[in-house]
């Protein structure tokens, strides 16, 4: 197995959003925060010989690096058609290992039959308004097609994210912080980057 280094080397080539968009909130996940989520779930035994789900692909980072680690196949789920050309050049970039199928639907309503597959997601954690608790309906969409997922969260959500998982047949059993510089990108952004704080779940769902 890779470490986790390594496979955020490989990563570090993924092209980001072109033109992101806030309502969806667009952001580009850091190659560091996507090989740390990936090389977890690829030390329980949730990658290799799997099916693996991107719910909300974005340009593909998860998806991407859950090809680099022995998955059956992957998935990934993008509502919006310019990322998913982006991901597909990506998947180019990086050399993906294995056969990566790029879907366009809507993520919290996943146009798949999969069963029992590992969900990879970084969805919306709601700060635009009018999209709050958009990361709830993404859990929901987990729920029903994953055995395990792995998401992140706004930090503070762990009571949230306990809490849905019991109503809805799951057990939290990883839990861990994250934090990532984001680039100035919308106009309602002051700063140059920030740095946000966030935190990582892993639920198994029955």
């Amino acid at each position: 197995m890779a470490t986790r280094r390594r496979l955020a080397q490989e990563l570090g080539v993924v092209a980001g959003f072109e033109n992101p968009r806030a309502p969806l909130e667009q952001y580009h996940t850091p190659p560091d925060l996507a090989a740390h989520i990936v090389h977890t779930a690829d030390l329980n035994g949730d990658i290799e010989g799997r099916t693996v789900v991107d719910l909300g692909s974005g340009t593909g980072m998860l998806a991407l690096g859950a090809a680099l680690r022995g998955p059956e196949q992957v998935v990934g789920v993008e509502i919006d058609p310019a990322p998913l050309s982006t991901a597909r050049e990506n998947e180019r970039r990086v050399a993906a290992r294995a056969d990566i199928e790029w879907v366009r639907g809507d993520a919290t309503c996943p146009p798949l039959t999969v069963r029992d597959a590992t969900v990879l997601m970084n969805p919306p954690f709601g700060a635009q308004d009018g999209n709050e608790h958009a990361d709830r309906e993404f859990l929901a969409a987990a729920a029903e097609l994953a055995a395990v997922s792995y998401s992140v969260h706004n930090a503070g959500s762990r009571e949230f994210v306990e809490s849905f998982a019991a109503d809805n047949d799951g057990d939290v059993t990883h839990a861990f912080a994250a934090e990532f510089d984001l680039p100035r990108q919308f106009d309602h952004h002051d700063d140059e980057t920030r740095t946000v704080d966030a935190e990582v779940f892993r639920i198994e769902w029955r």
